[in-house]
């Protein structure tokens, strides 16, 4: 990890933008296009940030957007970065590093995933509760920089019950059903196998994909609080 690399970000940034941000939002696959609907935005191309990676994915803008919303400072991601990418884990969680610098204090981490609770179907929202990391990596392997936090962070409780109850509020109100399970992220970009689908059914996953569990470790050592919602697009093999 480069952290002059992570200041030079965040100082220009902030230099573009210099209200801090309070609220990190992370869009995934197909789910960008919920910042082209903010009113007032300031957006920053992700190629004018200095060190800052490059989305490859189709559908990925590459855009920072940044929004105030009733006293509150959004700052949400047009576009992620995956490690099937060819990426390295450090750059993976580069954003997440700087959104933690720039301040935000909440994680919103969105992704679309198969489906593995055979209860589920395509188009059900589920809010992660936990996570199964078969990616064979871990963003905080290597020198360990006490900045930004623990060497040996505590991921029991991951994901915020607290946040979970404002979740389960907001999809009341909207007449939504919001699923609840385990995310089982794996390193791609090949789909699961069915053999591999019923292997994680037997650990206790719910949906599969292959994001948002690095962002999620880099946020919980930096003591960032964090949701994440998986929106289940298909079911996996084998379902």
């Amino acid at each position: 990890m480069n952290n002059n690399h992570i200041q030079e970000a965040v100082q220009w940034i902030t230099r573009h933008y210099p209200d801090p941000p309070d609220i990190g939002l992370i869009l995934g696959s197909g789910l960008g296009e919920y910042a082209d609907a903010f009113p007032d935005p300031v957006i920053i191309p992700y190629a004018e940030i200095p060190h800052f990676p490059q989305s490859t994915v189709v559908g990925h803008k590459g855009r920072l957007v940044f929004q105030r919303f009733d006293g509150c400072t959004v700052v949400a991601m047009q576009g992620r970065l995956h490690y099937y990418e060819g990426y390295s884990m450090e750059e993976v969680t580069f954003p997440v590093r700087v959104l933690g610098s720039l301040g935000i204090r909440r994680l919103i981490l969105t992704n679309a995933a198969g489906g593995v609770n055979p209860d589920f179907a395509a188009g059900d929202l589920m809010l992660m509760t936990d996570h199964l990391n078969l990616m064979g990596a871990n963003p905080l392997r290597g020198p360990h920089h006490p900045e930004f936090g623990e060497r040996f962070p505590d991921l029991t409780h991951a994901y915020n019950a607290d946040d979970a109850q404002v979740f389960d509020a907001v999809a009341a109100r909207q007449g939504l059903a919001l699923k609840k399970g385990v995310y089982a992220a794996f390193s791609g970009p090949s789909y699961e196998t069915p053999a591999e689908i019923r292997m994680v059914q037997i650990l206790g996953a719910d949906a599969v994909g292959m994001s948002t569990v690095p962002e999620a470790i880099v946020a919980v050592q930096m003591g960032i609080r964090v949701s994440a919602v998986s929106c289940i697009t298909n079911m996996a093999a084998g379902i």
